[in-house]
């Protein structure tokens, strides 16, 4: 066991949750800092140390630093609706940039060497390309997107400026659920297309409404790329292990290099469930671009990456499992 911790914000979350797990199992020591405003305390195991609260809260991070030997902040804690951040773009720049600030300033003052950043996919905007690498334009096309792109922006100036590294993973859509049933997709009013299709296919909802299916597609709807959670936790490792040993800055795609529309989605659902359910198209939502399928190259170069459930009945499966047990 590392004699050494790792500071987990927004830790009791989706895929914080599954992060701070994939630390445990592989013997590092975690600290979580969530609000639970939309994470869960009974997320995060027993033998973590928890601190309730935001991880823009400077007095917390600082007491915390002080009391445990961290040696990298990994940071997830953020608002993360792209359509709500059009409506309240400056309660997302509050949340995603303005707390991220703060946590950069404490990591920087209490000489932490490492910091993961939690980015997105949503900073490359309208893609100019089938397939989006990191060197594609930024140009974010929603207030989520800009709110991601100017922490990284920080990060990269703050590293050029004080004895830090970071690396930036900019995640595409993230589905499934940890394949041991420990730990999966909990909240409530989830807007994760997988997440709602299986509670539609259990009952829990009358069914999927689908956002817009006249874009420039074979089926009309948008095409994303999605990551397995436990995947996307085991990158967040190689992150860790890469600034280690590196001491260097990256910025890093996570996703298959793999595109489903939303209506192959929806099909993959009914097949694996066996249940048929209503499809509703509405009109178009604010922010949405057509296609956003990653460039994967880096991550398995660079950070020695290899996903394990590049398989979307795979990634379905474990969601269906994991919300029957809810």
């Amino acid at each position: 066991m590392d004699t050494k911790y790792v500071l987990v914000t927004g830790g009791a979350g989706y895929i914080g949750s599954h992060t701070t797990l994939a630390l445990l199992d592989a013997g590092i020591k975690p600290i979580v800092v969530d609000n639970l405003s939309t994470g869960f305390r009974s997320a995060v195991p027993s033998s973590v140390p928890f601190f309730q609260g935001d991880s823009g809260d400077e007095a917390l991070l600082h007491s915390i630093m002080q009391k445990y030997d961290v040696e990298a902040v990994i940071h997830f804690a953020a608002s993360i609706i792209v359509a709500e951040s059009s409506v309240d773009p400056l309660g997302y720049y509050k949340n995603n940039t303005v707390n991220a600030c703060a946590l950069i300033d404490c990591a920087v003052r209490n000489h932490i060497p490492n910091f993961i950043f939690s980015s997105s996919a949503a900073v490359y905007g309208e893609p100019r390309s089938p397939i989006l690498s990191e060197n594609h334009p930024t140009d974010p096309i929603n207030p989520y997107g800009r709110s991601k792109l100017m922490v990284e922006w920080m990060l990269e100036d703050a590293a050029k400026a004080y004895p830090i590294h970071y690396a930036a993973l900019r995640y595409f859509n993230v589905a499934g659920a940890d394949p041991a049933g420990r730990i999966g997709q909990s909240s409530a009013n989830a807007t994760h297309l997988i997440k709602i299709a299986v509670q539609a296919a259990l009952g829990k909802r009358s069914g999927v409404d689908v956002f817009g299916a006249d874009y420039p597609t074979a089926d009309g709807t948008c095409i994303r790329d999605y990551v397995h959670v436990h995947d996307l936790a085991q990158a967040h490792l190689a992150a860790l292990s890469y600034l280690r040993k590196e001491k260097t800055n990256l910025i890093c795609n996570i996703g298959y290099a793999t595109g489903f529309s939303v209506l192959e989605v929806i099909e993959v659902v009914k097949r694996v469930s066996g249940v048929d359910f209503e499809v509703r198209v509405q009109k178009r939502r604010p922010g949405d671009p057509s296609r956003l399928v990653a460039s994967n190259q880096k991550a398995t170069e660079m950070l020695r990456w290899s996903p394990r459930y590049n398989n979307l009945e795979i990634i379905v499966r474990h969601a269906l499992e994991w919300e029957r047990q809810l």
